[in-house]
């Protein structure tokens, strides 16, 4: 036996479908001072609850994957996948390019590899992707210094900007001509062999939440201190 063992019926491809209505939550008005400058970080959001069509996968590869999700979406619907193996959050991003270019794309990432870097760096430079933001962790300038200084030649390009702060959240969000979307993940964008949970929704409001909480962090660093947010 290996040293990592899934045990998950890859062969069950069945899907469940529901509807699901949550309540919504009120705004708070509380403002978060980042503590090393002194400046307002972020503000703390409302989440967004809708009515939705929640679809069940699971996947243990990155082909499986494609081969198990959907081939087509409605606004609102949800999927939930459970997965191991060779799958991380950029497999997402992948699957979801298969239907359509992206106008704009910001990601949240705790760490990423060289490779990655590349293949995003790939997607711009064939108009997979036009515009992007990226946010990472307080540490990726010192422990992911080569990969920065990559990440920085490949974003400066598209007007966009690597955001650096107290970060550990795993995002998505996107939007095209045919769907706007978000994918949560526990997974960062680098491969590794253990089980990762990952939602992706399909919704405007979504990806406006998402976005407008991104736009508004301030970053540590002023290599992009003269960005300006994505107004599609």
């Amino acid at each position: 036996m290996s040293d990592f063992d899934f045990d998950f019926d890859f062969d069950d491809e069945s899907s469940v479908n529901f509807d699901d209505e949550s309540s919504v939550k009120k705004k708070k008005e509380k403002q978060f001072i980042c503590d090393m400058c002194g400046k307002p970080a972020f503000k703390a959001s409302s989440y967004i609850s809708r009515k939705n069509n929640n679809i069940y996968r699971k996947a243990f590869s990155e082909l499986n994957l494609f081969d198990v999700m959907p081939q087509t979406f409605n606004e609102n619907d949800v999927i939930h996948v459970i997965s191991g193996g060779d799958v991380d959050s950029l497999t997402f991003i992948k699957y979801l390019l298969r239907f359509q270019n992206l106008e704009y794309l910001l990601f949240s990432t705790w760490c990423m590899a060289t490779d990655d870097i590349l293949l995003i760096d790939e997607w711009l430079k064939t108009g997979k992707i036009k515009r992007l933001d990226a946010y990472v962790g307080e540490i990726f300038t010192a422990s992911y210094s080569k990969e920065y200084d990559l990440l920085k030649s490949v974003i400066k390009n598209t007007e966009g900007r690597i955001c650096i702060f107290r970060n550990h959240s795993k995002v998505f969000a996107g939007t095209g001509d045919k769907f706007s979307f978000i994918v949560e993940s526990s997974a960062n964008i680098n491969t590794n062999p253990r089980a990762e949970n990952t939602v992706i929704t399909i919704s405007k409001e979504g990806f406006k939440f998402y976005k407008d909480h991104f736009d508004n962090i301030n970053s540590f660093s002023n290599d992009f201190k003269d960005w300006r947010k994505y107004e599609n």
